[in-house]
Formats: C-alpha cells, structure tokens, sequence
C-alpha cells in the first residue's frame, strides 16, 4: 500500500504528465519599452509558451495566465482576471480541445465518445456563444487580438473524436468573421502538415511545441506596433 507522500508524489506526476507541460512562470526582466503579448490557451499554449518567449526576447513581453485556460466556459469565467489591468498590444487566444472533449454522465474527464451516456463538455452550440463573448471582451482592449485554430486530435487520442477539432474550427471562424477585425492563426493547418503529436496524444513533444511557437511567433511579430 502507498503511503500518502508517495500517493501525492505519483498524483503530481499524473497531472503534470496530463498537462504535458509545467505552467510557465511570469516572464522575468519584464521591459516596459517593449510591447505585451498576451496568450491564451490550454496546455497546447502552455508547451509552446516558453520558446515563444524566447523567440520574442527583446522584442516583446510574452505572458500567459497561471493556469491551464480550459475550455470556453472557464474563458468567460476567468477572462477579466486574465487581462489585469496591464496595456496588451497583442492577444493570441484559442479554447477547443477541452471543450470538444467528452464527459461521462457524472463529468468523468475523458470518456469514451462511443457511450451512449457521454457528452462534450460544450457542445458547438455553447461553444459559438461563449467563443463570441470571449473575442468581443478581448477586442474591447484595443489590442491587436488573433484566434489561434485548434490542433488536431490524432488516431487513438483518449476521450475525443479525429475530425472534431476541424468542426470547431468551423464554428470560430464563422464567429470571428461575424465579429470582425479579429485575425486567424492556422494552427490547425500547420500542425496538420508538419507537427506530429505524441502516439495517441493531443499533445506535442518538445520539438513539436517549438515548431508550433515558430508559427505562433510569426503572426504575432507581424502585428507588433
């Protein structure tokens, strides 16, 4: 039997392994001279936040919330407390895969999206609406505001459906057009063509997270001031 340290050793492990990534700290050295960027995301954004930063180094602040930002629900719950009272000249922001993904009939994370009780967890419908008063909120900072797609979900992924990660794509890019001004990153299609993921595994190893911050770095550098 495991004793309770060793249990909460073993619990970390499993999370931090789930999240693929540790949360990156507060960028240090912050310089006032240069402009902020802001991204927002799950742990897709957490594993490329880091080489971002350090391709922007000298050029822009990068930052990000302390915590995995989930899906749209937690977007719309969070969002004030994520955008603080610092100025952004840029935000990048993308909610998908963890909306996407399917609950069992008591929220059990991860269930099977062949069982007849499961569901995803906001459905396209709430995804639209809440997408919608998430980008408005972020438009109204004045910052230069981009979505980011969301990545694929590859063969054997646990808990979510190959193809679902398109169809929600579909549903923000009708909302960014009806909202306006907002700009797209096609990470989706990137990550298609030459990223692969872990086996069976929405995330990406570190090498793959690095070439999606090469991406996420050059549409942000296009939109510095």
């Amino acid at each position: 039997m495991l004793r309770p340290t060793l249990c909460l050793i073993v619990s970390i492990t499993f999370y931090s392994g789930a999240l693929a990534q540790k949360l990156p700290a507060e960028p240090t050295n912050i310089d006032p001279k240069l402009p902020n960027v802001l991204l927002i995301g799950d742990s897709i954004s957490i594993g490329y936040t880091k080489p971002v930063r350090k391709k922007l180094s000298g050029i822009a602040n990068v930052f990000r919330p302390n915590t995995n930002c989930g899906p749209t629900t937690k977007g719309v719950a969070e969002i004030e407390k994520w955008l603080g009272d610092r100025k952004w000249n840029v935000i990048h922001f993308n909610h998908g895969l963890h909306d996407l993904k399917y609950m069992g009939p008591n929220n059990e994370n991860l269930a099977d999206p062949k069982d007849s009780t499961s569901h995803q967890q906001v459905p396209p419908a709430n995804y639209k609406a809440n997408l919608k008063k998430i980008a408005e909120r972020l438009k109204q900072t004045g910052a230069v505001v981009i979505w980011c797609e969301t990545t694929p979900v590859p063969e054997g992924a646990k808990g979510r459906v190959v193809g679902d990660s398109r169809k929600y794509n579909e549903v923000a890019a009708k909302v960014m057009k009806e909202i306006g001004e907002i700009q797209t990153n096609p990470l989706w299609h990137v990550a298609t063509k030459s990223i692969p993921t872990r086996p069976a595994n929405v995330h990406y190893t570190t090498e793959g997270s690095d070439k999606l911050a090469d991406q996420v770095v050059s549409i942000i550098k296009k939109n510095l001031p």
